[in-house]
């Protein structure tokens, strides 16, 4: 407040004394009115003094301003007023009317109350809750307010929002506004928010940012749409760029899939406004934000991949192919085909395969480089041509193959109706337009990267220079145009030919011994490069002598020796001789110390401002930041040391073949092993498949074995019943024996009882006989007294008999009466058998039907027991075979036991042979170990094992190599 005091108090002219008591009277009233009118009002005077004197009313006004904010929220027309005032004070758009002698502290002013504003940071969370309103007159000034906060101090004004509660999903509400200008301006807000705020950024893609952005750029018409689409675009820039958590997020989401309608333009000249130029170039960006070559590998990748599946990069290809499109669009269509096909396989073959609509097709790649050597083409667009060329062939050896083989005589096209890319590049190498030279050497440097088939195939190629003269290499020719230097005139940069063929050559020869030996076997090559070091030239030679250097370098390090006028002693013996060590050094850091050497290793783009500028490639730098140190080290190697190194590398030859050819036989017998021990799980599978049917084969059996006996006693319970209606033995379980002699004994019964009724009947007529003799008269007395002591005996005994009669009789009655009851018992199980069973009395024809069906039951039965016992006996049969078959299978897995030990017992053999052979190899390794300690105590640097075996692969290649191809010729 100070500053603005002191600010405010040196300005030369400021307002009139009645102005600045006017701004002071309406704080006042702000402060002081107990009406809500009359502070409106005030308020509302103070918004239109606020553009004009916006220093003083900053000043007074500013605090009674948020007063209002916090106090009289249920108005929003004074919460509007009062919005309107604070950016009238705070933001610089507006163009302000102040007079020629007023100072540039004015320029700060918004500034310092923005710092004045955001210091209590109350101020910034209540206009977050003011931007909850849904009334225009608050909602729309407070995000103008907010947005010009963020545009005067950003990284502060984010860091307040970011900490405060729901701040930035306040801010997201207003993509979802109705009104457009509030939508429109709340973009503009987000753009300012985002910027250079990972956090930030992180939020509002999680807020389902993505998802609205692409929504209104689709309700605007894609490229065809105004400034709006133009400022999503920005916006989704702000969230992507730098930022691989969103790239994944977007990825992930399926949003790749929403841009590909952006690009389907038209074919016609006409509809590209600046507008759609505009859009247009920001969705090509916005693309390759997500391919872009810094991304990391993985993300690159998949957005890659994503991009060719849901047709982007075909669409992509149509733009490139299309008539009539801008030359800008044009530009930046190729960089972002470059970099969506860069090191990914299946994209690069769809661009292999692409075509343009001409008559008759050609490929889009010719077509390009036809671009690209065409010295009428704009640079830019040159130098994109470059760059998809290059992004072509990244890690895509089969494409260096394609562009290769259009250079050999086996492949050219004897019509001469079409031209090839390699012819293209052939006459771009050797035409008079420097810019040509270097864009030709580089890009079929680029299909010999990393490649040492491809440089071997090359040195096949034969080039006829004219007519009657033999054919001539085209490593030949490319030495031959180096040695000319100045006396050819070419248009553009005097060293971009020469630097151009060096770096071509370098890129030729590095890997390669037989290029090697195929550049040293002209005798005038090396002459000429010692020449071109030795010579004290200009600064702008120095790079040339530089790569002439590391030409030559090259061809010490990678040379075989076979060639003994150029074995590496003797060229080591001649730098010496004629340039020096230190001096040949000297020249090699040249390169390295360019001040355009840093700028190309920076990105892999060709990206120069002009033409003078194109000297260095990026893939080059990385390749003499490889070489620079070991070419220095072979220099200073002496010739025992050379010797000793090729011994040390011929013992590890030795060494690595020892070792591999045990690895081999190891591998061999782990794959016996292998095979052995599948074989055995085979066999345990089958046998446990076979055990398994063996006991379910049981199971069945015993299922029908309980079958046969449940039907072997249902059969017995039938003959059973068949039996007791053929005879009429057996009612109820009472066998007909029973009966009979239950009946035998009823009648014994009753004759007894007729008999002692026969004898009860004696013995009373015996007694009524007595009774009358007693009683008749004329018996004497005597004769009755002798009579009646007599009878009296006698009677005496017949009652004692009467009486034992009597109870025999009782017994008797009550013995009859139970075989009585017994007889009833009998008679009413016999009745109820009758019922169910036919007793004899029954019609003949009834009994003989009912005993048909019986019959037919039984001879059924009897049917299907045979069935069973057939049955039975087959299954019997069949599990004596699978007993068989399974002791079959045990004897050959105890014989596949027995080779099994024998094996392991070969392999602990071998591996006691192996730990002496190991043993001798650890020897040989000390050995090693020792003399390599030597060579480092003489000074002299020992290459490390991968090197030599990248050398060895070399070797390797070489000898595989078919030499006996035909020669041809290119017509260029």
């Amino acid at each position: 407040m100070n500053f603005l005091r002191g600010v405010m108090g040196g300005q030369s002219a400021g307002p009139q004394h009645t102005e600045a008591e006017t701004i002071q009277k309406l704080c006042d009233r702000v402060a002081s009115s107990t009406l809500l009118d009359d502070r409106r009002n005030a308020v509302r005077a103070l918004k239109s003094l606020s553009k004009k004197y916006r220093l003083e009313v900053g000043i007074q006004a500013m605090e009674h301003l948020i007063h209002v904010l916090q106090t009289d929220r249920a108005d929003s027309e004074i919460i509007g007023y009062a919005l309107d005032t604070l950016y009238n004070i705070i933001s610089n758009d507006e163009e302000e009317e102040v007079e020629e002698n007023s100072t540039r502290q004015s320029e700060d002013l918004g500034s310092q109350f923005t710092e004045i504003f955001i210091k209590q940071q109350e101020n910034v969370t209540l206009l977050l809750s003011l931007l909850e309103e849904f009334d225009f007159h608050v909602r729309w000034p407070g995000v103008k307010l907010l947005t010009s906060l963020l545009k005067q101090l950003g990284p502060q004004v984010q860091q307040i929002i970011l900490v405060s509660p729901m701040g930035v999903s306040r801010l997201m509400d207003l993509l979802a506004d109705s009104r457009e200008v509030i939508r429109n301006d709340g973009v503009l807000l987000l753009q300012a928010l985002t910027r250079s705020n990972g956090a930030i950024q992180k939020i509002v893609a999680f807020e389902n940012a993505f998802e609205r952005l692409l929504d209104i750029i689709t309700e605007e018409g894609n490229s065809d749409g105004g400034i709006v689409v133009e400022d999503c675009l920005i916006l989704l820039q702000n969230l992507l760029k730098n930022n691989n958590s969103n790239q994944n997020f977007f990825k992930e989401g399926s949003y790749i899939q929403r841009m590909k309608p952006w690009f389907e333009v038209g074919d016609e000249n006409s509809g590209w406004s600046a507008q759609k130029v505009t859009n247009l170039h920001l969705m090509l960006q916005l693309v390759r934000v997500l391919v872009s070559p810094t991304n990391p590998p993985g993300a690159t990748s998949s957005c890659q991949k994503a991009m060719f599946q849901c047709g982007l990069l075909q669409q992509l290809c149509t733009i490139l192919m299309a008539t009539g499109v801008p030359a800008d669009i044009l530009t930046e269509t190729i960089n972002t085909v470059s970099e969506v096909i860069r090191g990914c396989q299946v994209n690069q073959d769809y661009f292999a395969s692409v075509n343009a609509p001409s008559n008759p097709p050609r490929p889009a790649i010719v077509v390009l480089l036809m671009s690209m050597v065409n010295e009428r083409q704009p640079f830019v667009l040159r130098c994109a041509v470059l760059y998809c060329f290059q992004c072509f062939l990244y890690k895509n050896q089969k494409g260096q193959g394609e562009i290769v083989s259009t250079l050999l005589p086996s492949t050219i096209d004897a019509t001469g109706n079409s031209v090839s890319a390699g012819q293209l590049l052939c006459g771009g190498l050797f035409s008079t337009d420097s810019l040509s030279n270097w864009c030709a050497a580089v890009a079929l440097a680029h299909a010999l990267q990393e490649n040492a088939t491809q440089k071997e195939q090359l040195l096949r190629v034969q080039l006829a220079t004219s007519i009657g003269n033999p054919p001539v290499s085209l490593l030949q020719q490319c030495t031959n145009i180096l040695s000319q230097g100045d006396k050819i005139n070419r248009r553009g940069s005097k060293i971009q030919t020469r630097v151009g063929l060096l770096m071509l050559l370098c890129t030729w020869l590095s890997n390669c011994p037989i290029a090697v030996t195929h550049f040293l076997h002209n005798s005038a090559n090396v002459p000429f490069l010692t020449g071109q070091i030795a010579e004290n030239l200009g600064e702008e030679e120095q790079l040339v002598q530089g790569l002439c250097a590391l030409l030559l370098g090259i061809s010490i390090y990678f040379n075989d020796n076979s060639l003994e006028s150029y074995m590496k002693e003797k060229l080591k013996q001649l730098i010496e001789k004629r340039i020096g060590k230190e001096n040949f050094i000297e020249k090699l850091g040249f390169i390295s110390k360019h001040e355009l050497y840093s700028r190309a290793s920076q990105k892999p783009q060709p990206n120069f401002p002009s033409p003078e500028y194109m000297i260095f490639d990026h893939e080059f730098t990385k390749l003499v930041k490889e070489l620079e140190g070991v070419i220095t080290k072979a220099i200073y190697k002496s010739s025992e040391e050379d010797k000793k190194e090729e011994e040390v590398k011929k013992t590890l030859e030795q060494h690595d073949s020892i070792v591999t050819h045990y690895k081999n036989m190891i591998r061999e017998q782990d794959l016996q092993l292998d095979e052995l021990k599948q074989q055995i799980s085979t066999l345990k599978c089958q046998n446990e498949q076979l055990q398994t049917a063996v006991t379910q084969q049981v199971s069945q059996i015993q299922q029908h074995k309980d079958q046969y006996n449940l039907l072997k006693v249902q059969l017995g319970k039938d003959n059973q019943h068949q039996a007791s209606y053929n005879d009429g033995a057996q009612m109820n379980g009472i066998q007909p024996e029973e009966i009979g002699r239950l009946r035998e004994e009823i009648e014994e019964l009753k004759s007894n009882q007729e008999l002692l009724q026969s004898q009860l009947a004696e013995k009373d007529s015996l007694i009524e006989n007595l009774k009358s003799i007693q009683t008749s008269p004329g018996a004497n007395e005597q004769s009755s007294v002798t009579a009646s002591d007599r009878d009296s005996e006698q009677i005496a005994e017949l009652k004692q008999e009467l009486a034992t009669l009597k109870s025999e009789l009782n017994s008797q009655s009550l013995e009859i009466t139970k075989l009585q009851t017994e007889k009833q018992e009998l008679l009413q199980k016999t009745e109820a058998f009758v019922k169910s069973v036919p007793v004899p009395g029954e019609s003949e024809a009834g009994i003989a039907a009912k005993t048909t069906d019986v019959e037919g039951r039984l001879s059924a039965l009897l049917q299907e027991t045979k069935e069973l016992k057939n049955e039975i006996k087959a299954l019997s049969e069949e599990r004596t075979a699978i007993k068989e078959q399974l002791d079959s299978s045990n004897s050959t897995i105890a014989i596949l036991q027995n080779e099994r030990n024998k094996l392991e017992v070969d392999i602990t053999d071998s591996k006691k042979e192996q730990d002496d052979l190991l043993v001798l190899l650890a020897d040989q390794d000390q050995k090693i170990f020792s003399l390599k300690n030597k060579l480092k105590e003489l000074g002299h640097p020992v290459e490390e094992e991968d090197e030599l075996e990248s050398g060895d692969q070399d070797d390797e290649d070489e000898e595989n190599e078919d030499d006996s191809k035909d020669q041809g010729h290119i017509q260029l």
